[in-house]
């Protein structure tokens, strides 16, 4: 694997799978490998590196951030977030719109992408 370190079990990949996109089961084409996929997510989350520091391990950066983009727009992560919220055990691994937020110049300013964590969940 190159020591990129994935962190997701298969306990917990099980219980995400069926609220991705891209199943045999959803019209049109197939996710080609949605795991991997979101192990590049959580890689760039914790990293908080620019998109092309993606190690190609995970394949071409660019259309990893062109998929996080897509599922951005089509209410993934807000799904993903909603289904898994209630499991202790992914308060580490998720990530939604409300704990990450990108400053203007996030994409090219040193520093990479700033992590807070949300009114919501800091009052718990």
């Amino acid at each position: 694997m190159g020591g990129v370190r994935l962190i997701l079990k298969d306990h917990q990949w099980e219980r995400m799978q069926p609220h991705l996109p891209g199943k045999s089961s959803d019209p049109g084409r197939t996710g080609a490998d949605n795991r991997l996929f979101m192990e590049a997510v959580l890689w760039m989350a914790r990293a908080r590196a620019p998109w092309r520091d993606l190690p190609t391990f995970f394949g071409n950066w660019n259309s990893i951030f062109i998929r996080f983009s897509r599922w951005s727009k089509d209410g993934v992560w807000d799904r993903l977030f909603l289904a898994m919220a209630d499991d202790p055990d992914f308060e580490y691994v998720m990530i939604d719109s409300t704990i990450v937020r990108a400053h203007q110049h996030a994409a090219g300013k040193k520093g990479g992408v700033k992590l807070v964590r949300s009114g919501a969940r800091a009052g718990e």
